[in-house]
């Protein structure tokens, strides 16, 4: 629950780009046709299709690193990609053999590949490959290829049927067949996660970690205590495995070498131990250990181990997040999709996060929580910028820009945890963003404009910081209360990262960031209201088809922690739609009062998370996290649509490439290709170490 996924519309507040990734104006980067160019020529922006964009990122700092570095860089770097066929066979049961049958079409189809049909197949293929499957990324909607199944069946029978991922003596036509509801009828499996009230959520969502098993069957079987003892102090009970029925009972197929998935994760054990051969520290070394036996067992104690080491390694330039990690797929938010994020630590803008964490108690002990819900004591946040490398999974193409693990509550209570910000990341996105005319059209007032296109950046950037290593780390359970998967069940995410959003929007009006040197003044802060409040309300649903309700969690989050101090502000006018020329706009009129309100919401989700009232917790996403105001809807579409602005990007992987004599690495050197449908293909032939069906 600690990935910070900041939408495009949100980092278009930007005009000034950071300067996180150096400023070298005549370094030399490496381009997939062996060419040195400048950084000035390195082009941020490569693919656009539907309604993506994607994006490349420069890895700085690669060049300082010893070759003992990239050597660990690279092992790890093969273990992040290692693990890609595993978020697809999660996020859908059929989604490796659709994506064998895409990549058998593309690579081997032998007719015409300049038809308007065959445009509408590759931009379905590009469409399926960026969000790992046929749910949207973002919205987990089905969607289905513009081009008919007439015309997919003319390309399945027009490629090599030996490259096809058919069945033992299956035909095409039976293939077909079988496959034409999974690509083509929106009645199947239309969610892939269904968080709609009143409902089954594991039965109505088509996630891959349940199967012919109940809401009620799944949460009795992980609340039965001689299975899954309860204690405070307890692992992530549930979060490597799939839940199903054999021979009539409720059990789970564990992720794990000699378990289920066990191909690839052989294959990422293999280069997480050579990797450990040459970890730049004992403490690096005894993390990486840790995370292949934990692989090997499915132990999930042998999980908490491992966190607890990679909590403590605070030396090592080249870090690695890499596991089952985030729950915001499983409907009720107990199993962690794959994700890895492969990076090294920015030296320079480590500096202002570091700055924020080392202050981590006297926010919590100054926040508006209720005091039996502060830590008395905050425990090892360790801040810092990355430089991501590569990212595999649920991580990517569409990435975080901040990332606080572990998400387990009593090891960041009693241990610590990580809070980073993704510098270059963030670098790339405003870079994509500069000048799109998005705060012209959604800004009316030249004052605010002004400010928010001076202070957008840094406010943006405080946010994150805040949200992750401050947000994340604060406040703690009441004594025999269950874990949130257990007690919000499934709107623990989305009240997780409003409680997360609402610390950062309530010290962001702080003098104390002023006084400690990470922003001039309180105008950074108001840069930020307008903008969040702007999102919230208004340029978020950009996301959402006509009509939509709100689902995913971070939209949730947004629209809950606006509306709801909308609502509470009305009677002393604290913020207020308004219109000019037929436009709505959102109009703050009084800062200091919304900063009051941030905070009586913090207490509020602060005391459900910490008593486990999930009735409260219900009642405030319901009322004012899902609804949505259909008339402004169509308005903001419309007005965006002019734009032509993609509303979701995602990004290229770096390549690295070992140089070698003989069996010994001499270098290892970096590659920015510039094709995501080649990347694509790429890993297609290097890393499916998975069948079709698992």
């Amino acid at each position: 629950m600690q990935k910070w996924k900041l939408p495009a519309m949100a980092l278009l507040s930007a005009s000034s780009l950071l300067t996180a990734c150096g400023n070298s104006q005549n370094k030399t980067v490496q381009t997939t046709d062996s060419t040195q160019k400048t950084e000035t020529d390195f082009k941020v922006m490569a693919e656009s299709f539907a309604d993506l964009q994607l994006l490349r990122y420069r890895v700085p700092g690669w060049e300082e690193l010893s070759l003992k570095q990239k050597t660990l860089a690279y092992y790890l770097y093969e273990a992040a990609l290692s693990g890609r066929d595993l978020y697809y066979d999660q996020a859908n049961k059929h989604g490796l053999t659709l994506r064998k049958t895409i990549e058998a079409i593309y690579s081997t189809y032998k007719g015409d590949k300049n038809s308007e049909d065959w445009k509408k197949f590759e931009v379905y293929a590009g469409r399926v490959w960026f969000s790992t499957g046929n749910h949207h990324h973002y919205s987990k909607d089905k969607f289905i290829p513009d081009c008919s199944f007439e015309y997919f069946s003319e390309l399945v029978k027009n490629s090599d049927q030996g490259a096809l991922p058919l069945a033992q003596g299956e035909t095409a036509d039976a293939f077909l067949e079988r496959m034409k509801p999974v690509i083509f009828d929106m009645k199947f499996q239309p969610k892939m996660v269904d968080l709609r009230a009143g409902i089954d959520n594991v039965a109505s969502s088509s996630v891959n970690f349940y199967e012919g098993v109940t809401q009620k069957e799944v949460e009795a079987f992980y609340n039965d205590p001689a299975r899954f003892p309860h204690s405070d102090a307890e692992p992530e009970w549930g979060l490597n495995s799939k839940v199903l029925k054999e021979n009539g009972q409720v059990t789970e197929k564990v992720w794990k070498v000699g378990g289920m998935y066990s191909p690839a994760l052989e294959k990422v054990v293999y280069w997480l131990d050579k990797a450990t051969g040459v970890a730049e520290n004992d403490q690096q070394k005894k993390a990486l250990q840790l995370l292949s036996e934990y692989y090997k067992t499915g132990d999930l104690h042998k999980w908490d181990e491992y966190n607890i080491a990679w909590v403590n390694d605070t030396a090592s330039r080249i870090d690695i997040s890499h596991g089952f990690i985030e729950v915001y797929n499983d409907p009720i938010g107990k199993k962690g999709s794959f994700e890895s994020v492969l990076s090294l630590k920015d030296m320079n803008t480590t500096k202002t996060i570091a700055t924020i964490a080392k202050e981590a108690q006297w926010f919590e002990d100054n926040s508006p929580l209720m005091p039996e819900h502060k830590k008395k004591t905050v425990k090892g946040i360790t801040a810092k910028a990355i430089t991501v490398i590569v990212e595999s999974g649920d991580a990517a193409p569409s990435t975080p820009i901040g990332i606080n693990l572990p998400n387990s509550d009593w090891l960041r209570k009693e241990h610590g945890s990580k809070s980073v910000s993704l510098s270059n990341i963030v670098h790339a996105y405003n870079e994509s963003s500069a000048g799109s005319g998005m705060l012209d059209e959604f800004v009316n007032d030249p004052a605010k404009l002004a400010r928010m296109k001076e202070f957008g950046n840094l406010g943006s950037d405080l946010h994150t910081d805040m949200h992750e290593c401050i947000g994340h780390a604060s406040g703690q359970i009441n004594p025999g209360v269950g874990t949130p998967d257990k007690t919000l069940k499934n709107y623990a995410s989305c009240l997780e990262e409003a409680r997360a959003d609402l610390v950062a929007l309530y010290y962001i009006m702080d003098q104390k960031l002023v006084d400690i040197g990470v922003m001039p003044s309180l105008e950074v802060g108001k840069a930020e209201y307008d903008s969040y409040m702007m999102n919230g309300l208004m340029t978020q649903l950009t996301r959402l088809k006509l009509g939509d309700k709100i689902e995913e969690a971070h939209m949730r989050n947004r629209a809950l922690n606006a509306y709801w101090v909308y609502e509470k502000g009305r009677k002393d006018n604290v913020v207020e739609f308004v219109k000019k020329d037929g436009k709505t706009y959102v109009q703050i009129n009084d800062y200091d009062k919304m900063r009051v309100l941030f905070g009586e919401l913090l207490r509020e989700i602060q005391r459900i998370k910490s008593e486990g009232d999930f009735k409260a917790g219900k009642n405030l996403v319901e009322t004012y996290g899902v609804n949505v105001n259909q008339a402004l809807h169509k308005e903001v579409l419309e007005r965006f649509t002019k734009l032509n602005i993609k509303p979701y990007k995602g990004f290229i992987q770096p390549r690295l490439v070992p140089v070698m004599k003989g069996e010994q690495i001499t270098d290892v050197t970096i590659e920015y290709p510039d094709s995501f449908y080649g990347q694509m293909m790429e890993y297609a032939k290097k890393y499916a170490f998975l069948p079709a069906m698992n």
